[in-house]
């Protein structure tokens, strides 16, 4: 039996049940199942978390987030997009559906973010933009990327499915690129019961495209005005996240609390993932590194404490990715960290006392593996 799981939503659902109940309610009893008040709530609410001057457009799941900006910013076959490959497949397979093509930049081992010292030599006449992910809570250095890139018409799109509640400099994670896409699938910071996602932008005009491409490009009812798909937030999980939103401040807080006992007592032979400069982390995972990472996560399985790996598969060396052509070796860092990485339970409700178990299990299985 798993003593501590690697994520547990069922506590946190308790505590806001009554509430989600009647937001449901609310919802099946008012005639309109999509793209209704709910919807228009929650993307008012989540721009003004976001700051002044966001709008925003709610879609089907964070990858739609990604498609939709792609597909609104006109990039699509013949255009090349920089990202990745120490980040979830869905990043990717976002420009595959778009019609772009993928071009990985390795990453640095310090933080898993994007190694911008490596950004100019993938660059290209066919470069439309770069997706920069926000990986495990971490922020990558928006600002830099941008002076990097110069006056070059190249996009930023934040890839923020993992950074809600970030800031970097004081600044909202999703608010320093061009635009930024959210996810809510439910292990995420804010999570819905189901899939869900979110384009961000202070380009109000971009985002009114998006509110095209995610309703097959309609403007009126019926009439496409541009090519589209159906990528809709339905309201059912808009209601969710408006009883969410407002608890997410608290939630952060207190994954950076649970990380700071992780930081204070985990072994020192463990190396941690560090914030970015300027950064306050949001900890959606909390990520620590073994060249001993497989036996280590048995020895914690067989203490009771679960783990996840993220990720144990860089994406440019998946079958299902062959046809880049990068064999082993391609991006060191990236594969280096997929060998090491291990996250750790990490989510709000965790509590000290769970928390202790894993600290004591982690520092255990070090000893004995040493």
């Amino acid at each position: 039996m798993t003593a501590v799981p690697v994520f547990d939503y069922g506590e946190q659902y308790r505590s806001i049940a009554t509430e989600i109940g009647d937001a449901m309610t609310q919802v099946l009893t008012s005639g309109q199942l999509v793209l209704g008040p709910q919807v228009a709530r929650f993307e008012k609410s989540f721009a003004s978390y976001l700051g002044e001057g966001v709008s925003c457009a709610g879609v089907n799941s964070g990858t739609d987030a990604l498609v939709v900006l792609l597909m609104a910013m006109g990039i699509g076959p013949g255009h090349e997009v920089i990202t990745v490959s120490n980040t979830a497949v869905p990043t990717v397979s976002a420009i595959r559906l778009a019609g772009a093509t993928p071009v990985f930049c390795d990453v640095d081992p310090r933080t898993a973010l994007m190694d911008l010292g490596q950004l100019e030599q993938h660059i290209t006449p066919s470069t439309r933009a770069v997706i920069a992910v926000h990986l495990f809570g971490n922020m990558v250095d928006i600002p830099a990327l941008r002076r990097l890139l110069g006056d070059r018409s190249i996009r930023i799109i934040e890839d923020c499915a993992q950074s809600h509640g970030a800031r970097l400099n004081g600044q909202m994670a999703g608010t320093l690129g061009d635009a930024s896409a959210f996810s809510f699938y439910p292990t995420k910071n804010l999570g819905a019961y189901g899939d869900g996602g979110l384009c961000a932008s202070h380009d109000e005009k971009l985002i009114a495209e998006c509110k095209k491409v995610r309703m097959y490009g309609f403007e009126q009812t019926y009439c496409s005005v541009r090519e589209g798909l159906n990528s809709r937030l339905d309201e059912l999980q808009a209601a969710v996240l408006n009883v969410k939103l407002p608890h997410l401040a608290d939630w952060v807080n207190r994954r950076r609390e649970i990380a700071t006992w992780y930081d204070e007592s985990l072994p020192g032979q463990l190396q941690r993932m560090v914030p970015n400069q300027g950064v306050d982390h949001a900890y959606h995972l909390y990520v620590v590194r073994s060249s001993q990472r497989d036996r280590l996560r048995a020895a914690l399985s067989s203490m009771g404490v679960g783990t996840g790996i993220h990720y144990p598969h860089p994406i440019h060396r998946m079958p299902g990715y062959e046809w880049m052509g990068m064999g082993e070796g391609s991006l060191p860092v990236t594969e280096m960290l997929a060998r090491e990485v291990l996250s750790l339970p990490m989510y709000p409700e965790l509590g000290r006392e769970r928390a202790q178990l894993v600290i004591d299990a982690v520092n255990r299985a070090v000893s004995e593996l040493s």
